[in-house]
C-alpha cells in the first residue's frame, strides 16, 4: 500500500511539472536564443539580427481573424520599422506550410517563424491552452540592438499594436 501511496505522489508531482509554465523573460534580461524556419524554410536565431531592433510577435493561429489583423498591420507599418532599424518576426505554433500560405495571402513582408514543437513559445512564457490546442498567446517582445528585452506587451489589441510598438521604438531611441 505504501508503495502504491509513493507511485500515486511521484506521478502528482510529475504531473503538476507537466502543467507548469516557463517563466517569461523580463525586461532588461537577455532575450533568449532559438533557431526556427520562415514559411520559405530559412533559419533564424535572435543572434542573426543583433545590431538591430527586433519586434517578435507571438500569435496563436494563421489566418484566425485577430492574427490576420495584426500581421496586416505590421505589413501596412513595414517602411516605418525599417526607417526605425527593426526586424519584425512572427512567430506561432503553425507549420512552415500554413505560414508560407498566410504570407503569401496577405502579402505579409517579413519571417513567420515555425515553432512547431512550442519550445520557443514555451521559452518565452506565451505557450497556453486555447479552445482544446496548444497555442502561442498573443503578445510580443520587442528586444534591443544588444539583444536585450527592452519591452514586453502582455495585452495586445491587434489593431493598434503596430503603432504601439513603433511609438515606443521612438522613444526608446530617444532615450
Amino acid at each position: 500500500m505504501n508503495r502504491f501511496i509513493s507511485t500515486l505522489s511521484a506521478l502528482a508531482v510529475l504531473a503538476l511539472a507537466g502543467v507548469a509554465h516557463a517563466e517569461q523573460p523580463s525586461e532588461g534580461q537577455p532575450a533568449p536564443d532559438f533557431e526556427l524556419r520562415d514559411q520559405d524554410g530559412e533559419m533564424h536565431s535572435i543572434e542573426d539580427y543583433r545590431g538591430q531592433w527586433v519586434a517578435l510577435y507571438f500569435y496563436p493561429k494563421d489566418d484566425t481573424p485577430g492574427c490576420t489583423t495584426e500581421a496586416c498591420e505590421f505589413r501596412d507599418n513595414i517602411f516605418a520599422f525599417k526607417d526605425a532599424n527593426c526586424q519584425i518576426l512572427g512567430v506561432s505554433l503553425d507549420d512552415e506550410a500554413s505560414h508560407k500560405a498566410f504570407s503569401e495571402k496577405h502579402g505579409l513582408p517579413f519571417p513567420l517563424l515555425a515553432d512547431t514543437e512550442g519550445v520557443t513559445a514555451d521559452t518565452y512564457g506565451v505557450k497556453t491552452k486555447m479552445m482544446g490546442m496548444t497555442v502561442a498567446k498573443r503578445q510580443t517582445f520587442l528586444i534591443d540592438p544588444e539583444g536585450n528585452i527592452a519591452k514586453h506587451y502582455e495585452k495586445v489589441d491587434p489593431e493598434k499594436h503596430s503603432k504601439q510598438v513603433l511609438a515606443d521604438l521612438a522613444a526608446l531611441a530617444d532615450r
